[in-house]
């Protein structure tokens, strides 16, 4: 244990959190967390023991369970399961694609079934391929040219923007939207590039939706990889009348019982008061979930362990959420917003994390109940632990509902350049995670929760 640690911890003990400046604590909390923390070894066992946990699997009901006493394992008082009906979409067999040249060679591709998409015959999908840059060229090619063919979404990240995250939200719709709106003229399937500028043959999968007010048809829908998609782009170029065959084995069963899990320390002043921190403990099943979103899940769940060794007593209930089916229906944050509305719980802020274990950056943080403002007043005590920036804004999937409610959003920013190149792969594994960085995000939120309980708006 390092000196500082030791001196600070004393600090503590013998005179109180309300003695004890605000630096000293956030020290005292961030020697912890780069000395004691488990935010590393809940990662490795989430990510690795556990199989693959999309939502409605047997791999999801153990994550559920190991949650639960992770929690409890952290100190919580008291851990309950809230129930959520959730989709139960399965990957079925190996996805594969080719098309053959002009040599009749098979030339194959690295693709991925989104999530909720049906899937083709069992002996494959073949047609004419068109590539379609923007749903403005889609609309203007219309049902004479799109008809009976497959169309490949072909829309690249815009590097003009400094964050990914602003990239990713531009081209989404086409992963989402498209296959319904390339339906609507007839299109009998749709792929679209990965939803990244990394150039390797890791496609991204992600949720899909069929919109039945635009077509009633449902198409299946698939994503290429960045590298495959150049190299298609290549046999398009020398065979504009290119034939491609797509087999996907995915398909939606009846929907399943599952949980959030919810843990939480009482307030010793107002313990009807709640302060939340939360990820979502669903991941795609192509590969480990560890960036998305298993680091937010243990950061939330070592809040409760950060409260308890530093035998902080807080003034609010600390609550810490492990939210389910965050990637394809948000039916966790649905029946979390549902079950505050009913029981008319007051949370006084919901941070939540869910953009990678990488280090620190900045805090979004909305205006409700002058969050932001007060957040702002914290800068130079947080500028020491890589916090470069607070904005205005605030907000996450599971989250976002209780906004209705008036609650305080909280988004949680650590550097997203490399975020990209992970998301929804194959290659979001447990390797891919800096155990310092992890820790160093966890004790930013850690801390800013304390601000937030002590301090307050």
């Amino acid at each position: 244990m390092q000196k500082r640690y030791i001196i600070s911890f004393i600090l503590f003990v013998k005179i109180g959190v309300a003695q004890v400046s605000d630096s000293t604590m956030l020290r005292t909390i961030f020697d912890f967390y780069l000395t004691k923390s488990n935010c590393y070894s809940n990662l490795e066992y989430l990510s690795t023991k556990i199989e693959s946990r999309l939502s409605g699997s047997p791999g999801a009901a153990k994550a559920v369970s190991w949650a639960k006493q992770a929690m409890y394992d952290s100190g919580a008082d008291t851990v309950y399961l809230q129930p959520c009906m959730v989709p139960h979409w399965v990957r079925g067999r190996k996805e594969t694609c080719f098309t053959k040249n002009s040599k009749n060679k098979v030339i194959d591709y690295a693709i991925c079934a989104l999530g909720n998409s049906i899937g083709t015959p069992k002996k494959g999908l073949s047609a004419q391929i068109i590539e379609i840059k923007n749903y403005k060229e889609l609309d203007s090619l219309g049902e004479k040219n799109i008809k009976g063919k497959i169309v490949f979404f072909n829309v690249y990240f815009d590097h003009k923007h400094l964050s990914t995250g602003a990239c990713y939200g531009e081209t989404v719709t086409y992963r989402y939207a498209g296959p319904s709106r390339a339906a609507k003229y007839g299109a009998v399937g749709s792929i679209v590039r990965s939803m990244s500028s990394i150039n390797n043959d890791f496609p991204h999968t992600g949720v899909m939706g069929y919109d039945t007010s635009v077509c009633k048809t449902k198409i299946p829908a698939c994503a290429i990889s960045f590298s495959s998609a150049d190299k298609l782009l290549q046999e398009l170029k020398e065979n504009p009348q290119l034939n491609i065959t797509i087999n996907m084995g995915c398909e939606m069963l009846a929907d399943e019982l599952s949980y959030n899990v919810v843990g939480e320390i009482k307030g010793s002043i107002k313990p009807n008061e709640i302060i939340l921190a939360g990820g979502h403990l669903d991941a795609w099943d192509n590969g480990q979930g560890a960036h998305d979103d298993g680091a937010g899940v243990v950061q939330s769940i070592e809040v409760l362990n950060m409260f308890k060794t530093l035998h902080i007593k807080p003034q609010h209930t600390i609550r810490a959420v492990a939210f389910m089916n965050e990637e394809n229906g948000g039916a966790g944050g649905k029946a979390y917003f549902e079950n505050t509305k009913k029981n008319n719980l007051k949370h006084i802020a919901a941070l939540e994390s869910d953009a990678g274990g990488f280090s620190p950056r900045g805090i979004s943080v909305d205006t409700t109940l002058g969050a932001f403002k007060k957040t702002l007043g914290w800068a130079s005590l947080l500028d020491p632990y890589f916090v470069q920036y607070i904005t205005q804004g605030g907000g996450g999937a599971d989250i976002n509902p209780l906004k209705k409610l008036g609650v305080p959003l909280i988004g949680f920013q650590p550097d997203g350049q490399k975020y990209f190149d992970y998301h929804h792969t194959s290659d979001d594994t447990f390797d891919k995670i800096s155990k310092r960085e992890l820790e160093l995000s966890a004790g930013v939120i850690g801390g800013l929760l304390f601000l937030i309980d002590t301090r307050g708006w």
